[in-house]
């Protein structure tokens, strides 16, 4: 029976070193009903990242070269899988070379023979393909070293729609999947970020997606706990890459941590608290380096313990601002409008300001299209716009609080509610 979901992210496979460590996870907190889900390795999905874009501006341009062009790209990401299988089962690792080397054959062969000019459905096609490696090695390493566990393919439980790179889930159909698993008594292995939709077609579930997988199987298998293990001791007040002085969280609410991953806390997928709030399972985000350590704890009760404010910073972002052409009132239906266009390019807005004649908007481009937004905008409302601004959010602000963000960035947009402090802060 699953009661127990591991989630190792990319910073805990990076090598053979991240690989055996988590061997002894498993071995200091137990195998037995635990489902592991598991990140591309170290770097992988920006590397896949790159072989996509070389292929599509290959295809795109109907280069000759394009079968050149694939190989180069897709090369030194097979050498780098290669060298931790090396390094993980020496004289025995040619087996476990053999199924990394179909999984890039079928790689080499979509993209040989792809028709398809879209760009989010190519990019789902490959760029899952990371997390695929990856399991397959920890399984089999595992297998290596003793530990009995069961390789899964989760583009064949979980069931989304056809929004490439940015999937919703099927629910209902993904726990019916789901019930054929749960009584598993044997370590589950899989992947992350993936899912499949009705044409079994692979799907992602957004960048950093894995953490919501655990998060959706947690949720199918009536699952007691899910565990995030990183590289840091738990979730912290702030960056500490931005911020001096960052501060352990012990335990956060749901409904807090819904908010902290809202506003960008990249410590945890935006969408993995819902369901676990649901039905009252809780999360813990612990390290991998310090297993003594119980780490942060998100649960129902105190919404921060230390009650401190939390900083988040949301880098290259657009601060977008129209007005009408004859400078009447913005009224509902020009704001209706414009989020439909939003909505269309997929956008995310992390912060709006509107006055009577104007509307400011803080956006997310995440995919790129904010340029085919402009493109619309432009003959319907007079246009100004900021690239690479810096949104910072502090959630429980005070007046020390405002003193910690940097003071060489200029304000361009401040804005309070409640207990939230936002700030848009350019050159």
């Amino acid at each position: 029976m699953i009661k127990r979901l591991f989630k190792f992210g990319g910073a805990s496979v990076k090598d053979a070193e991240g690989v055996r460590n988590v061997l002894h996870v498993l071995q200091h907190q137990g195998a037995q009903d635990v489902c592991m889900v598991v990140s591309a390795m170290g770097k992988t999905t920006n590397a896949m990242e790159e072989v996509v874009s070389s292929y599509y501006k290959a295809k795109k341009s109907n280069s000759e070269e394009l079968i050149p062009i694939v190989n180069e790209s897709l090369s030194p990401v097979k050498f780098y899988h290669e060298q931790i299988i090396d390094d993980l089962f020496g004289s025995s690792a040619e087996e476990v070379k053999a199924s990394v080397a179909v999984l890039f054959e079928e790689m080499f062969g979509f993209l040989a023979w792809n028709k398809s000019l879209n760009h989010s459905f190519i990019y789902d096609q490959i760029v899952g393909y990371g997390e695929l490696l990856s399991t397959t090695i920890v399984s089999a390493y595992l297998s290596h070293q003793g530990i009995a566990n069961r390789f899964i393919d989760i583009r064949q439980y979980i069931k989304t729609d056809s929004s490439y790179r940015d999937a919703s889930v099927q629910w209902e159909e993904t726990n019916e999947r789901l019930k054929t698993l749960s009584s598993s008594k044997e370590l589950l292995v899989t992947q992350g970020f993936l899912g499949s939709d009705s044409n079994n077609f692979t799907t992602t579930l957004g960048r950093e997606g894995s953490d919501y997988t655990a998060a959706i199987l947690a949720y199918g298998f009536d699952a007691e706990s899910v565990s995030i293990w990183k590289d840091v001791p738990g979730v912290l007040n702030a960056d500490p890459r931005a911020f001096k002085n960052a501060i352990q969280l012990h335990q956060i609410s749901y409904t807090e941590a819904i908010e902290l991953a809202f506003y960008g806390a990249s410590v945890i997928h935006p969408k993995t608290l819902q369901p676990l709030q649901r039905k009252g399972i809780p999360l813990y985000v612990r390290s991998f380096l310090d297993l003594e350590n119980q780490g942060t704890c998100v649960t129902a009760g105190s919404p921060l313990v230390p009650e401190v404010p939390c900083y988040i910073v949301k880098k290259n972002q657009v601060l977008l601002e129209l007005a009408t052409q004859d400078f009447s009132f913005m009224a509902e239906h020009h704001l209706s409008s414009v989020f439909e266009l939003i909505s269309k390019y997929r956008l995310k807005v992390d912060l709006i300001q509107n006055s009577a004649i104007s509307f400011r908007v803080c956006l997310d481009n995440r995919f790129d299209q904010f340029d085919a937004l402009t493109q619309e905008l432009e003959d319907q409302y007079a246009m100004k716009f900021q690239k690479g601004v810096s949104l910072y959010t502090i959630r429980h602000f005070d007046e020390k609080a405002y003193e910690a963000l940097p003071k060489e960035s200029k304000i361009v947009l401040e804005q309070r509610t409640g207990e939230t402090l936002q700030i848009v802060a350019g050159e």
